[in-house]
């Protein structure tokens, strides 16, 4: 196997921070850990105290205001994300991880070709990123012995764009999502660490007067800038609703059946972002080129089988009918999509029905138009 460049550095430096078997510093197990990381495949790692300041009062104002509509979770154990010591005991420091999951270019599609969000096309990135944590964990242990930790990868009460801003991974953006001069397309996870590191310092945001995301998104989710109204998003309608998508919205999700990436698509400093490293997030099961008749054709049994592994799983058979029903609707009139929404007229789910009833109306009033 044929050693990088950098891989031959980085174990230069860390042969030369070690002494007896220790590293001399906190400074130098930092500049390791980073190293670390990076042999793990994780794009990068900073450090945050656990402390997150007026963040807590920010989102009860968010909570307050029954913006994030049915995620109950959200308005849990505020305590726990607010104080992140009050999460796991004993926290002094917490290691914060990015990893790219940028796919390469995907094709654009026709009308009848299903969007689902980037993020989910590949593998389910909690797994991918938790291993990654763990591994990291482990390999700090063995240079400086036991310590008390604790991973999570959006798995938990853990207000992590928050941390990783203050940590200097980048700055939120008006679209609420983490942000760096090399775009939004990464997933990021937490090492709450009983291990004394200083914090690195926060970046100032770079948004300027930009409001490219504000603008693109398809239902107007986005009250003003940071600011975003759950019940309008796409990528809540379509993963964390449960009931009827509301008629007004539904013409507004095109072709989306998972997620939506609009908001970061229209951002420019994504111009700068490069594809993930790992083949866990290349696309799966032709997820990047699917048409939606075909999709919709699944069983719950296919379904389960062909996502096994996938984050689109967990929404279940029922939503995943729903939705494509849904982008069915939006399709311009053609007979495949009304032959497809046609066997599924008498399925079980009264949900579904309804869909795909809304869908078969929409068709035969462009039909008769």
């Amino acid at each position: 196997m044929l050693i990088q460049q950098w891989q031959i550095d980085n174990l230069a430096i860390i042969s030369n921070m070690m002494h007896d078997g220790a590293l001399q510093n906190t400074q130098q197990l930092k500049q390791a850990i980073r190293l670390w990381g990076r042999e793990m495949g994780l794009s990068a790692i900073a450090f945050a105290a656990p402390e997150l300041g007026a963040a807590g009062a920010g989102l009860a104002d968010w909570l307050a205001q029954g913006l994030h509509g049915e995620m109950d979770y959200m308005a849990r154990n505020t305590e726990k994300r607010e104080h992140p010591t009050e999460l796991v005991a004993g926290t002094q420091s917490i290691i914060v991880t990015r990893l790219d999951y940028l796919p390469p270019d995907l094709p654009d599609g026709g009308p009848d070709s299903a969007r689902i969000s980037r993020y989910a096309m590949g593998r389910d990135y909690h797994k991918t990123v938790r291993q990654r944590l763990q591994r990291l964990a482990e390999r700090i242990e063995s240079a400086v012995g036991p310590f008390g930790y604790r991973a999570f990868a959006d798995s938990a009460p853990v207000m992590e764009v928050e941390l990783a801003r203050l940590a200097g991974l980048g700055w939120r953006g008006k679209h609420t999502l983490l942000l760096s001069r090399s775009g939004s397309w990464f997933f990021l996870g937490e090492l709450f660490t009983t291990l004394p590191l200083p914090p690195d310092a926060p970046l100032e945001g770079h948004c300027g007067h930009c409001d490219a995301c504000l603008k693109s998104c398809p239902t107007a989710a986005f009250i003003g800038p940071y600011l975003l109204d759950a019940r309008r998003c796409i990528s809540y309608l379509t993963i964390e609703h449960a009931g009827p998508i509301p008629k007004e919205l539904r013409p507004m999700l095109g072709a989306r059946i998972y997620g939506c990436d609009d908001c970061q698509l229209a951002c420019p400093w994504n111009r700068f972002a490069r594809p993930g490293e790992l083949p866990d997030f290349l696309p799966r099961n032709g997820l990047d080129h699917s048409r939606l008749a075909d999709l919709f054709a699944w069983t719950e049994s296919e379904f389960n089988d062909r996502l096994a592994g996938s984050p689109i799983r967990r929404i279940g058979h029922e939503r995943w009918l729903r939705n494509i029903a849904v982008a069915l609707g939006n399709t311009p009139p053609n007979p495949q999509a009304v032959a497809a929404l046609e066997a599924r007229r008498e399925h079980a789910s009264a949900i579904v029905r309804e869909h795909v009833a809304w869908a078969i109306e929409r068709h035969r009033a462009a039909a008769t138009a």
